[in-house]
């Protein structure tokens, strides 16, 4: 993944309103939510929502798609995946470089060695 797309997601759902929308999205499963469902769940103004919903899909965490009258909203889970697979990838890569002060000063509870 791009560093570049990683911190606009990370952005994007640094927020927390487009965070509790984007874990409802996550939560409802691949079936996705109506926008109006997706309002009632939240409680939201109809114009905040499309706000932050908006920048949720221009990030690409979120696709919407009509079904007849409806704007169904759904979490791109392939998406979330990479940016998860972004953050976990190098997860101690570097640790071998650790000196053995460093790795004692990390396990002490208060930093100290």
């Amino acid at each position: 993944m791009n560093i570049e797309i990683a911190s606009r997601q990370l952005e994007a759902i640094g927020n927390a309103t487009r965070l509790t929308i984007y874990r409802t999205l996550v939560r409802a499963g691949r079936n996705g939510l109506a926008v109006g469902q997706l309002q009632e769940r939240l409680g939201m103004p109809a114009s905040t929502l499309s706000h932050h919903l908006k920048r949720l899909v221009d990030t690409g965490l979120v696709r919407q798609e009509r079904a007849g009258t409806s704007l169904i909203c759904h979490a791109e889970y392939p998406a979330m995946q990479a940016l998860l697979g972004f953050l976990a990838d190098e997860c101690c890569a570097d640790e071998s470089a650790c000196s053995a002060g460093d790795a004692a000063e990390a396990g002490s509870p208060d930093g100290a060695a």
